[in-house]
């Protein structure tokens, strides 16, 4: 079954419109029906909104092999999986080197792992691309990013979640919304007084 019959038969089993589905998913109308129509695909975030919203994994919705087989009952998500406070889903790559304590792992979604050799300090990076719906997970990797010269210095791991871009140092959790020059330009000046580089500011958003 394909992840446009799926959206359809997840969504007339909770008995969802699609003006519903969209405002939970934070789109129009038309995206929904696009996806239904099999012409368009939901981002990551969305895909992670459905699953929440429908109570089946991710891996379930986007392949076609697998099948549904039950709906399962969410009954502690109410009318809105996002409640009365959007969930945000944080989307980024983490230097699996930078962080002291590995616990902060269980905070996310891995999607995938590269091993980057720099010659540098370490000499191998592990890179995990990974998205996480977890409230306060700038707060909570701030806590274990290493600052030390020994170890490479200030790490930092930068992230965004819609049109916010994070850029999170130990204990120091900077933000700015995309496209605004002026508070962009406040982050990047912080970073430089962390020692920050232009080149490794050169981040995607």
């Amino acid at each position: 079954m394909k992840l446009s019959d799926k959206i359809i038969e997840l969504r007339k089993s909770k008995g969802m419109t699609q003006e519903e589905l969209a405002s939970t998913c934070n789109v129009s109308r038309q995206s929904i029906s696009k996806w239904e129509a099999d012409i368009a695909l939901p981002e990551l975030e969305k895909l992670l909104i459905l699953s929440e919203t429908f109570g089946v994994s991710v891996d379930v919705l986007v392949k076609d092999e697998l099948e549904l087989n039950y709906v399962k009952e969410v009954h502690t998500c109410g009318d809105n999986v996002l409640g009365k406070k959007k969930t945000e889903v944080y989307e980024g790559t983490l230097v699996k080197e930078s962080i002291e304590d590995d616990s902060v792992l269980d905070l996310l979604n891995i999607h995938k792992v590269e091993l980057w050799n720099t010659g540098g300090k370490p000499k191998y990076w592990t890179i995990l691309y990974f998205s996480s719906a977890h409230a306060d997970f700038p707060k909570q990797v701030s806590k274990v990013l290493i600052a030390d010269e020994a170890r490479g210095g200030n790490w930092f791991v930068d992230f965004k979640a819609g049109n916010v871009k994070y850029v999170v140092f130990r204990n120091k959790v900077l933000q700015y919304h995309i496209g605004n020059a002026k508070e962009k330009a406040a982050v990047c000046e912080e970073c430089r007084k962390l020692g920050i580089t232009e080149d490794e500011m050169n981040w995607a958003e």
